[in-house]
């Protein structure tokens, strides 16, 4: 998939968890911010299951049966992990919505200690497969990131278009303010 060219927007949505407690299998809320550039536009609202299975199945959902898809041109995850260790399928999303998928990162994953983890849980075959299915983590500036239906540069080119201040795409800040405020009553610092 090639994205549009400036003056163009890239329309993109950010996906976040809200804070959750740590009940295994409570329900943690979903968040999806729908951005054109760096402006806010719309956003869908889920649950997931923590340390469940379900997050794939969930922002399908939730996509499939709103308005926002045949705009879209980027889904962005915050990392592969939701909910706690509900981990996504990167390449079914992209392969089932037909749009490139991106699972963003602060820095480097620690593949061993996230490996140690997942060990403790139910089905952690599945979950490993996951991990691995994701593919190689890139760098392009800032930005650490899986992609699943495009190429690494391009994508890295499209998260600077949709990135206003800081090092993180303004769909998935807007998406972690969102999430704390539903939760906590007022937006967090850091997304």
């Amino acid at each position: 998939m090639s994205f549009p060219r400036p003056p163009r927007l890239l329309r993109c949505i950010g996906f976040d968890d809200a804070p959750f407690g740590r009940r295994r299998g409570s329900a943690v809320p979903l968040i999806g911010a729908v951005c054109a550039g760096t402006r806010f536009e719309g956003m869908v609202f889920g649950n997931i299951r923590r340390d469940g299975l379900n997050t794939t199945r969930e922002v399908v959902r939730l996509l499939e049966e709103g308005k926002f898809l045949p705009q879209l041109h980027l889904i962005l995850f915050d990392g592969l992990a939701f909910g706690g260790l509900n981990l996504l399928d990167l390449p079914a999303i992209s392969a089932r919505l037909g749009r490139p998928c991106v699972a963003l990162m602060r820095r480097p994953p620690d593949l061993e200690r996230m490996e140690l983890a997942v060990r403790k849980l139910p089905q952690f075959r599945r979950r490993l497969g996951l991990i691995e299915k994701a593919g190689p983590v890139h760098r392009y500036g800032p930005f650490y990131f899986q992609v699943q239906g495009a190429p690494a540069d391009e994508v890295g080119e499209a998260l600077d278009r949709l990135t206003d201040t800081g090092n993180v795409p303004e769909a998935l800040r807007l998406a972690h303010m969102i999430g704390g405020a539903i939760v906590t009553g007022q937006s967090g610092r850091r997304a």
